[in-house]
């Protein structure tokens, strides 16, 4: 009998959690000096977004064309906000506590994830801080672990519910489906900022389902009937403002902290004091891009019904 020695996938770098529900540091590497074009560490990257949602690179020196087509390697970098003149890249959104250095009050607004206003919200951001200043965190909280935190009850309840953007794109999009990445796990989208939700729709009480000729299950939304949008985002920020010490992390970042973070299995929130003048607290600078996937990232229930858009909104 012929024996086969299995050769070990090489690994990058190294890992250590930093909570015990998501997120993982990565140890021993100085990405500045990776080759993109190795297949091997995107894919190690990838895997570990996967499993651990978030991986976070220490001391890190960046230049903002590295960390564009780092992106570019993870999906396809859309940039939809303001050009800041002191931006390293056009394609680098630049955040700052000071309006010279970048744009202020990012993040401020309420827990979301990014791109709701897009029919495919981004797969992965990326963060960047050259610049950091003291109290001024991010906070994060995992989708999978708040959806379980609510009761039963409350599940069946958002399980049903639809938000209504009106912005942009103008989706309609589930509160609660499956990511398109973690194995039938349930994950949550939403936005808690008054401005970036027109309202929230919920299930027809008619539940049967309906097909058209290709088999796709129809919408079957009360569109007739759209939720004050602050009664959900009200119970939303309640929970998650109860749950972040214990599910989600405060992450006090550090000089050259680089987190590549999965935008469908977190929602996040910028704190306070990311606002805080940078005569008190010193320079915050934040270079972030924003990453799309394919149609597999549109968000999709479990009975296959997915975000769509409706003539019957105003928008329209």
């Amino acid at each position: 009998m012929v024996t086969t020695t299995k050769v070990p996938v090489p690994r990058f770098y190294n890992i250590r959690k930093i909570t015990p529900h998501f997120g993982v540091e990565g140890l021993d590497i100085d990405i500045s000096k990776i080759d993109l074009k190795d297949k091997g560490f995107i894919s190690q990257l990838k895997d570990d977004l996967v499993q651990h949602r978030a991986v976070l690179f220490r001391k890190q020196d960046l230049s903002g064309q590295f960390q564009v087509d780092l992106s570019n390697a993870l999906g396809t970098v859309e940039s939809t906000f303001y050009k800041h003149p002191r931006s390293p890249h056009p394609d680098i959104f630049r955040v700052s506590n000071a309006e010279e250095e970048g744009c202020t009050r990012v993040g401020r607004s309420g827990w979301h994830i990014d791109g709701t206003f897009q029919m495919t919200p981004f797969m992965y951001q990326t963060m960047y801080f050259p610049s950091v200043a003291l109290g001024g965190d991010t906070y994060f909280m995992p989708l999978k672990e708040l959806y379980e935190s609510f009761s039963p009850e409350e599940q069946v309840y958002l399980d049903k519910l639809w938000m209504s953007t009106g912005r942009r794109q103008a989706p309609i999009h589930p509160l609660v489906y499956k990511h398109p990445f973690r194995s039938n796990e349930k994950t949550m989208l939403f936005h808690c900022g008054k401005p970036f939700v027109q309202g929230w729709y919920k299930d027809a009480e008619d539940t049967e389902e309906t097909k058209e000729s290709n088999g796709n299950i129809v919408n079957q939304v009360n569109v007739d009937n759209l939720i004050s949008s602050g009664i959900v985002q009200k119970q939303l920020t309640q929970k998650i403002n109860s749950k972040v010490d214990d599910l989600g992390i405060k992450m006090e970042w550090e000089e050259g902290d680089f987190m590549i973070s999965d935008n469908l299995g977190l929602v996040h929130y910028a704190s306070e004091g990311t606002q805080t003048s940078s005569h008190a607290v010193g320079l915050r600078v934040l270079h972030r891009t924003t990453i799309v996937g394919g149609p597999e990232t549109i968000p999709t229930k479990f009975d296959g019904r997915k975000s769509f858009k409706t003539s019957y909104s105003p928008f329209f």
